[in-house]
């Protein structure tokens, strides 16, 4: 397997899905000239012209309407939209278009549209650019929901999107694009939606991380080992729509115990939801509370020191597991 960058894998991603199926084409603002905000579509206009590569003028709500207009007539667009703040602008035509047209129709028309959308802080970006609103988009149903944390996942996971007949939501944290994983070269490697990933095993807690949080939540693992002789196991869940729970309430039943980390705020948040259901199905398996960790409850500061502030980090989520134990 060859060792790539995340932005690295979703590009070799796109260009393999585009070489499968000339029916895939990107649309967005700046992705061709310009290669992307992050630089996932580089070269891929030189390899496929402007046709299927298309630069957009700034109006999210259009660029997401022409897609779900093409989804419908049998193409396979891909949507960039330049943060997830931005598709606030485009809520209409994802929420009540793209994730409902299939069921009103009757399930005559399908809508195999992606949405791509970069979220989270560490580039002090403000609160206009950094939120992490994968929650938004759990709570609609008809639409599907990844948010990859390694590069492997970024490519299995967006070539299963594109793959896929339904609307996806394809969340990537603008932190992981610089990290490197390694990632199968096969280009039938996919992901497949609804398998969650055992990051570590462990016997003695459960941590649930989401997004870049998956990441955060291993090393979290590794501390809570050499300092604490506390053995965590650590979940991906991979998408959210649909979710693996099956894998989380087993992990849940060996450990006893239950932590959620996201980056998002805490009220109506993932985490809240996954406790929710982890308390409703797991309930006489718990030895102690779920734990949540999340984002501070505030807009995204501007200034370095204070957004570092506003996101977890690994002494939050070692302290919310260490709570798990003392609320015996």
């Amino acid at each position: 397997m060859a060792v790539m960058r995340y932005r690295e894998a979703l590009n070799q991603a796109l260009r393999e899905e585009m070489q499968r199926d000339e029916r895939v084409f990107l649309m967005g603002e700046d992705i061709g000239v310009f290669n992307g905000a992050f630089k996932v579509t580089a070269g891929l206009l030189e390899e496929f012209g402007d046709k299927r590569v298309r630069d957009t003028p700034i109006s999210e709500n259009t660029i997401t309407g022409m897609g779900v207009g093409a989804a419908m007539l049998g193409l396979r667009p891909v949507v960039e939209l330049m943060t997830i703040n931005f598709s606030l602008l485009a809520m209409d035509q994802i929420v009540n278009h793209a994730a409902h047209i299939r069921y009103m129709f009757g399930g005559q028309v399908k809508v195999p549209l992606v949405v791509r959308m970069p979220q989270g802080a560490s580039h002090q970006l403000g609160p206009t650019h950094s939120h992490s609103w994968e929650a938004f988009y759990l709570h609609v149903p008809g639409l599907l929901v990844a948010v990859p944390s390694t590069p492997a996942d970024a490519k299995g996971l967006l070539k299963a999107a594109i793959r896929d007949d339904n609307p996806v939501i394809f969340i990537e944290h603008e932190y992981l694009y610089g990290q490197r994983g390694e990632v199968p070269g096969d280009e039938d490697f996919v992901v497949d939606f609804g398998r969650a990933r055992v990051a570590r095993e462990g016997s003695d807690v459960t941590i649930v991380g989401i997004s870049r949080m998956a990441r955060t939540a291993e090393r979290a693992a590794a501390i809570l080992a050499e300092e604490h002789e506390i053995d965590a196991e650590v979940i991906d869940p991979r998408t959210l729509r649909p979710l693996d729970l099956d894998t989380i309430l087993k992990s849940v039943r060996k450990t006893n115990r239950a932590v959620i980390v996201e980056e998002g705020w805490p009220h109506g948040g993932v985490g809240a939801n996954f406790a929710a259901l982890i308390q409703e199905q797991a309930f006489d398996d718990l030895d102690a509370p779920v734990g949540r960790v999340t984002g501070a409850d505030v807009p995204m500061p501007y200034a370095k020191n204070l957004e570092e502030i506003a996101y977890p980090h690994e002494p939050q989520i070692v302290e919310a597991v260490l709570a798990t134990f003392r609320d015996l």
